[in-house]
């Protein structure tokens, strides 16, 4: 590398290092070409990028800028990730330890975080941390459940009356129904059907009326019954009267003769 190209990495170093408050520097001694091309796009994805720079440079650069924590994490084959100011620090982590487990290779060294220097086991508890997305729907869920509270509370009341209203106006309704089918249950009669109740009224009256007359003929027939026994019982009592006289008339007429004979 040239002069001209030497100290053209340290200035853009340089400026990196004054503009960027985030960054992870790792070994990624052992990793192959196809990784790392996988490692830079998870880090794009999450808003950093990777440089892979000679330590001697690196040093010049944070000597030159100022942030000389960095100074003791540049031992070996040295890959820094700069979180860009809308990144995400937490997603720059989390992708950075994620192949360092896959791989068993890429070391996280240390870095900074906000400005302030942190360590491998540190960056470990970073990329533990949820996303910002799940930080903000948590926030929010926060912020509004004390308003969905109170926004409970005050339509309580008004359910609690829409609830009885329409409970109201189904009793009504099943009243409705219950009357219509009482009166559906009063249907007027047929002509035909009027014309067959008619012919049986008039059979039913026939049949009274000569239940009537045969009641009628059997209670005359019980009367001339009591009658004729009646007379015969008086006929015989006088027969028998008409007899008690001619027995007396007759022992009248005994008693006289013998009376005249004496």
């Amino acid at each position: 590398m040239h002069r001209t190209d030497k100290e053209g990495v340290v200035t853009e170093l340089v400026e990196r290092l004054r503009s960027t408050e985030s960054l992870i520097v790792a070994d990624y001694r052992g990793l192959t070409n196809a990784q790392l091309v996988e490692l830079r796009a998870k880090l794009r994805a999450s808003g950093a990028q990777l440089k892979v720079v000679k330590n001697t440079l690196t040093r010049r650069a944070a000597e030159e800028a100022g942030a000389e924590s960095l100074l003791a994490l540049l031992e070996g084959p040295t890959a820094i990730a700069f979180v860009e100011a809308e990144g995400d620090p937490v997603g720059v982590a989390k992708a950075l330890a994620d192949t360092a487990r896959d791989t068993k290779v890429l070391a996280l060294r240390g870095g900074m975080l906000s400005g302030r220097s942190i360590g491998s086991d540190e960056i470990e508890e970073l990329a533990k941390l949820p996303s910002p997305e799940i930080v903000k729907s948590q926030l929010v869920g926060v912020i509004i459940a004390p308003l969905t509270q109170l926004l409970g509370l005050i339509t309580a009341p008004v359910r609690d009356l829409v609830g009885l209203i329409d409970a109201r106006v189904a009793q009504l309704d099943d009243s409705a129904g219950d009357s219509a089918g009482a009166e559906s249950l009063e249907e007027p009669i047929a002509p035909e059907a009027a014309v067959v109740d008619s012919a049986s009224a008039d059979s039913d009256e026939g049949i009274a009326d000569d239940a009537a007359n045969d009641d009628s003929e059997d209670a005359d027939h019980l009367v001339d019954s009591a009658t004729a026994e009646s007379t015969e019982v008086a006929a015989d009592d006088a027969t028998a009267e008409e007899g008690d006289k001619s027995v007396h008339l007759v022992d009248s007429a005994s008693a006289e003769s013998t009376a005249e004979e004496e």
